[in-house]
């Protein structure tokens, strides 16, 4: 008489969640109320959306800590803040802050300017300019790197000078004699903090760490294979929408600058070049972009031709004729 044979079983995702497949989904449901309840609209960004459930006073706040915390570690790594000591600040240090500050000055009201046409425009601005404590620091470090925290705080590093002045390889006063390229990266960055893309981040971030603990109770009593590989699944979805997410971002910043750029007066056909640049740095060589949290350099010039032929009219008609 033949024996019987066990049933074979696919072990696949229903398998290892067995029951707890409808406690789960009840979990993502009630994070995806959640997330679609909190979604705002983004400032500067018309038509856009995204989760955010962090107030401006907050983000302010937090804006401040870190940046606070920022300057003093470069301090304490020996790259000098220039100018922290303003009874001091003299020479090239004096010069180089200046400028930074000049422009920072220059595109914060560009951002007023924008702010009050979206708002006659019929849309519900929330009055972010105003509110910044706006601030500009630059840093004597090697590294390429500039950003504006939430609530306008923002550095330069001099490492990013000559990739935005002359590109000859040293980093000399002659790198911030034309303003335009370094308009370009500041006002990206002013961009990210204008459109609360570091609340919806931290917002986001705290989601997603909910939603792993939820999950990680749910699966608790499984199998120990089991647990770790519904875990890293649910992280690497998670993770993959988070880059999206960060990639819609700094697309948006691009374009918010650019706006900034033309209400300002700043040459908008320096961004291409700009970004091409960025695009050498470390021979090219680069993730592709769906595994980045920044699109393609590639993409990212292209972008702008897009963008180009408008935002050259609206120069000119505020600013006169390029050249």
């Amino acid at each position: 008489m033949p024996q019987s044979r066990p049933p074979i079983r696919a072990n696949g995702l229903g398998d290892i969640l067995g029951g707890r497949g409808s406690i789960i989904l009840i979990a993502l449901i009630g994070l995806f109320i959640y997330w679609q309840s909190n979604q705002k609209e983004v400032p500067f960004a018309p038509g856009s959306k995204q989760f955010n459930t962090m107030s401006i006073a907050d983000e302010i706040k937090l804006g401040q800590q870190s940046y606070l915390q920022i300057l003093q570690q470069e301090q304490s790594q020996g790259n000098t803040v220039l100018c922290a000591d303003e009874a001091s600040c003299q020479g090239d240090a004096r010069v180089l802050t200046e400028k930074v500050r000049g422009i920072g000055e220059r595109l914060q009201r560009a951002a007023l300017e924008l702010e009050n046409d979206y708002r006659r425009a019929g849309y519900d601005m929330p009055g972010v300019v105003e509110q910044f404590n706006w601030t500009y620091y630059v840093v004597d470090s090697a590294t390429p790197n500039a950003f504006c925290l939430p609530g306008g705080y923002v550095a330069v590093y001099t490492g990013i000078l000559d990739i935005t002045g002359n590109y000859d390889g040293r980093v000399t006063l002659d790198d911030v004699a034309d303003e335009n390229k370094l308009a370009v990266v500041m006002g990206h960055e002013i961009g990210h903090a204008l459109a609360h893309h570091g609340a919806a981040r931290m917002s986001t971030q705290q989601m997603m760490q909910i939603g792993q603990v939820a999950l990680a109770v749910g699966v608790g009593d499984m199998d120990a294979g089991q647990r770790m590989a519904v875990l890293q699944a649910f992280g690497v979805a998670a993770q993959g929408g988070f880059l999206a997410f960060s990639r819609d971002h700094e697309t948006q910043a691009d374009k918010i600058g650019l706006d900034l750029l033309v209400r300002a007066c700043y040459d908008p056909r320096e961004a291409p070049e700009l970004w091409e640049r960025m695009g050498e740095i470390g021979g090219g060589q680069s993730p592709p972009e769906w595994m980045s949290t920044h699109p393609a350099s590639e993409t990212r010039a292209e972008n702008f031709r897009k963008w180009m032929p408008d935002a050259i009219a609206e120069y000119e008609r505020r600013c006169g004729a390029l050249n």
